[in-house]
């Protein structure tokens, strides 16, 4: 029911992230790490769990137990934190948390996979580019102010997910 992958949290300590499952046992023996959202991995309550992002809930036990805050930058696997550069290492210094401005930029990525030849490539050259700079900005000017704006976009996202575009997330970023 749960799946309990290993995360790299504040200061590079590492984690296990509370998820339902929502792919099959062994999924992370079987395909790359990026899933696209025709992955056949995802089992089919997987998809409903991801498309409404409630595999995220259990996540909050995570918050409980002070590896994670409700905002914060997604925590990441360690195969993509080991390729930080030294600046992008500062993204390490803040709690991860359930959603951050990445959330909402691309709250879709398995769709972009999906559409992708080679996912992890994908992932790496067109998404992760993006993901890090504004988890950057985060972890930079983290405020309670941004954390309230950003709790208040990810209710508003739940609500009516076509209503958040690129564009309206770039005015609330001021880029």
């Amino acid at each position: 029911m749960f799946y309990r992958g290993e995360r790299v949290g504040l200061q590079g300590k590492p984690f296990r992230i509370f998820k339902f499952r929502t792919m099959v046992v062994n999924a992370d023996q079987i395909g790359g790490t990026s899933t696209p959202s025709d992955d056949p991995r995802i089992t089919r309550i997987g998809r409903t769990l991801r498309k409404y992002k409630l595999d995220e809930l259990p996540q909050l036990f995570n918050v409980l137990s002070g590896e994670m805050s409700l905002v914060g930058p997604r925590p990441e696997v360690k195969y993509y934190t080991d390729m930080f550069n030294p600046e992008e290492k500062a993204i390490l210094s803040v709690r991860p948390g359930i959603t951050d401005w990445a959330s909402f930029w691309n709250s879709d990525e398995g769709s972009i996979l999906a559409k992708a030849e080679d996912p992890d490539r994908t992932y790496l050259e067109v998404i992760r580019p993006t993901k890090v700079k504004l988890q950057l900005r985060y972890a930079r000017s983290q405020s309670l102010w941004s954390d309230l704006k950003i709790i208040f976009l990810t209710l508003f996202a739940l609500v009516r997910p076509q209503s958040l575009t690129v564009l309206k997330i770039k005015q609330h970023l001021g880029s």
